[in-house]
């Protein structure tokens, strides 16, 4: 019987390193599985949560990680329309690890989703992107839908449109 003990134990240390909380947001990191844990580093380092978690840029990155990647109701606006990102949750889990890889491989998008950085990922980044965002709960949250140029966005945006320098104001020199 004080094998049982053991075990338990064992099995104890290990869920605690297994689910040990994320430094930087608090979560748990819930999967052991390396591919995984490269999936949740390419899409940290690779920026998507920049865009795709809502406040993740005014929070300094700082939003709990079962928040990530659920899209984002601010918009993007400039000569393109207005874009909304994606919720990839809901986008992944309407597709199989294949279908992924074929789909970020022709993926062609508009501004501001830098689309042909997913193009230089190896396979083995792409399926260990799908496999991370896989392991996070399923999430329905809709987004706005494109608004084409020309039309108003009844959502805040972010204007995106080049503007020209300021011409040198006279005022500036007394």
């Amino acid at each position: 019987m004080r094998w049982i003990g053991t075990i338990v134990g064992i099995m104890a240390v290990g869920a605690t390193f297994m689910f040990a909380p994320d430094s930087r947001t608090g979560d748990a990191t819930t999967s052991a599985d390396p591919s995984v844990q490269r999936g949740r580093y390419l899409v940290t380092i690779g920026g998507c949560n920049d865009c795709h978690t809502p406040e993740y840029m005014t929070k300094n990155g700082n939003v709990p990680e079962h928040q990530w990647l659920t899209g984002n109701s601010l918009g993007f606006s400039g000569p393109w329309g207005t874009t909304y990102p994606t919720n990839l949750r809901h986008l992944l889990g309407t597709m199989d690890e294949e279908s992924w890889v074929q789909h970020a491989r022709n993926l062609e998008t508009r501004p501001p989703m830098p689309w042909f950085n997913l193009q230089f990922m190896t396979e083995d980044d792409l399926r260990a992107m799908y496999r991370y965002i896989r392991s996070l709960p399923g999430d329905d949250t809709r987004v706005p839908e494109f608004v084409p140029p020309g039309r108003p966005p009844a959502t805040p945006h972010i204007v995106m449109t080049p503007q020209p320098p300021r011409a040198a104001s006279s005022d500036r020199n007394q």
